[in-house]
């Protein structure tokens, strides 16, 4: 019964964007895909997932949707043609809607956003402000905190490792305070591991966050809509790596990783509700418009901890966002033409 309720509420949320999907019907939509990250080869398996899912031609999808792969050298390429960014851009009609399948680095942080916001184009995802607020871990614990929403305690490492001075003594969680699928981040249990830990963070370039480690269920939560419109949390996605385990590159891609139970099989109805609240809670605190993907730690018999929100959450076989949407009655092809009406929606403010 809680399953049909919920489907029913993301069907009138879906209606409510009749006059947007109507418009996404018959335009032209330019998937971007590729990028400069460490998260490259995951933005291509979006770029095709999506591309294809948007080919299939009927009455409801784009009449035209082009592929353009951002290059490691940062070169666009368009129907093969390599080409300046501009170029690329200039080569679509006005009226074209850009599909960011990209993860991390400039595709993620707000660059290609404002770099699409100055050429007067629609696209998919949050903006310029959200995209930069949420690729900074550290920024977004402040920012949910403040929002009444539970976070570990944490620390910024910039300098010496050695200088840290350790704030829990049950773990904790190092990683780049602006990287994405796990990259450089490592779980630590012992004291005298801290210091390789953090160096590893810190040789990406990046400053390392150093998390009290939450012991726990791990779940996320994906939620629809923009952040001044209607929101709908979908059903949240409990994450259950190998034993020994944490949820890093391999678990999170590898065919045969990390199990991913929707509807979650080891959390209450209770704690699925609060989940969702929260995902909410952090989507709209952040600013977040089209979608996101919020992550928690649920100890036991406790309130659930985030960790991270995700602006541009992966579109692949593998990914989380489908698996919840498909739960809640959404197909693939469905959710992303969904996320290119909220892209029309946001542009139409």
């Amino acid at each position: 019964m809680v399953r049909r309720a919920a489907i029913c509420t993301l069907d009138r949320v879906l209606k409510s964007r009749t006059r947007f999907r109507e418009e996404v019907a018959g335009a032209t939509v330019a998937v971007l895909s590729g990028g400069r990250s460490s998260e490259r080869t995951i933005s291509l398996a979006t770029g095709v997932a999506v591309t294809a899912a948007l080919a299939q031609r009927d009455a409801s999808g784009p009449a035209r949707c082009v592929p353009i792969e951002i290059e490691a050298n940062g070169a666009w390429k368009v129907d093969g043609e390599r080409c300046a960014p501009a170029s690329a851009v200039a080569m679509l009609p006005d009226s074209t809607i850009f599909f960011l399948g990209l993860h991390g680095g400039e595709g993620e942080n707000g660059a290609v956003q404002g770099f699409l916001e100055t050429c007067s184009r629609r696209y998919t995802g949050s903006g310029v402000g959200a995209s930069a607020l949420c690729m900074d871990k550290h920024a977004t614990r402040l920012v949910v905190a403040d929002a009444g929403v539970a976070v570990a305690p944490a620390v910024l490492v910039d300098g010496d490792a050695r200088a840290f001075s350790p704030l829990s003594r049950d773990g904790w969680a190092v990683k780049p305070n602006c990287g994405g699928s796990s990259v450089a981040t490592t779980m630590v249990e012992r004291e005298d591991e801290l210091p390789a830990a953090i160096a590893c963070a810190l040789a990406t370039g990046d400053r390392a966050l150093v998390e009290a480690r939450i012991r726990g269920i791990e779940a996320t939560c994906a939620v629809l809509g923009n952040a001044r419109g209607a929101l709908r949390a979908l059903t949240p996605v409990e994450i259950v790596p190998h034993a020994g385990k944490f949820f890093d590159w391999e678990e999170k891609y590898n065919a045969a990783g990390a199990e991913e139970h929707c509807p979650p099989r080891s959390l209450s109805a209770a704690a699925c509700a609060r989940l969702a609240d929260l995902a909410l809670r952090v989507h709209r605190a952040a600013g977040c418009d089209g979608y996101s993907r919020s992550d928690f730690i649920v100890p036991e018999g406790g309130e659930p901890v985030f960790l991270e929100v995700n602006t541009l959450p992966g579109l692949t076989a593998r990914s989380l966002l489908p698996k919840a949407a498909q739960t809640d009655g959404l197909s693939f092809r469905e959710l992303c033409l969904e996320i290119l009406a909220l892209a029309v929606e946001r542009s139409a403010r």
